[in-house]
């Protein structure tokens, strides 16, 4: 199998379902959790895991830089997806975990991206857990995808650094050791 296409049937995959299950989900929330702010426990009592619809007009965790925000993390998502397009064509072939980390990642961004272009208010989040007044920032699918996949890419690429200092060693290794034996023979 071509090396664009193995590394696609993962990265597609991966992107386009989780956009799709983003918006559904953020729809859904928009039509169902309203008004706006007042939490839903979703098991029974369960204070810990809640629905609240919020709109985040900055970026993860409430992160706001005032009335351009919006416009700021559009342009930042946008650099952002450019890198990441530029990580997965560079990955090798049948490197599935990198694979699958970028298309995490950039599944959420282009989520949380459709949200700040088509409205005004900022992203949707919808998740809610925590116990009692100690809350997680709310998220949503993107938030989830964005996470998991930066974690992912960050264990993949710390495991790639350290792959590569160990063949550069074992190269090095050897050089010394061919060098130090073609200096015995003469």
């Amino acid at each position: 199998m071509p090396r664009s296409l193995r590394n696609a049937l993962t990265y597609w995959p991966i992107v386009v379902v989780l956009v799709v299950a983003d918006r559904i989900t953020k729809s859904v929330a928009e039509a169902v959790l309203w008004p706006r702010g007042v939490p839903r426990a979703v098991f029974g009592d369960a204070e810990w895991f809640r629905w609240t619809l919020v709109y985040n007009p900055g970026a993860a965790f409430g992160l706001h830089l005032g009335p351009y925000s919006r416009w700021i993390f559009l342009a930042l998502t946008v650099g952002a997806l450019g890198i990441l397009y530029h990580l997965y064509r560079t990955t090798e072939d049948g490197n599935r975990w990198r694979v699958m980390a970028v298309g995490l990642v950039t599944a959420g961004a282009i989520g949380n991206l459709i949200d700040r272009i088509i409205s005004p208010n900022g992203v949707v989040d919808f998740i809610d857990v925590g116990v009692g007044d100690m809350r997680w920032p709310t998220f949503n699918v993107a938030d989830m995808a964005v996470s998991v996949g930066a974690i992912l890419l960050a264990t993949v690429l710390w495991r790639e650094d350290e792959q590569t200092a160990r063949v550069t060693e074992e190269r090095e290794t050897a050089a010394r050791t061919v060098s130090g034996s073609s200096r015995v023979r003469t």
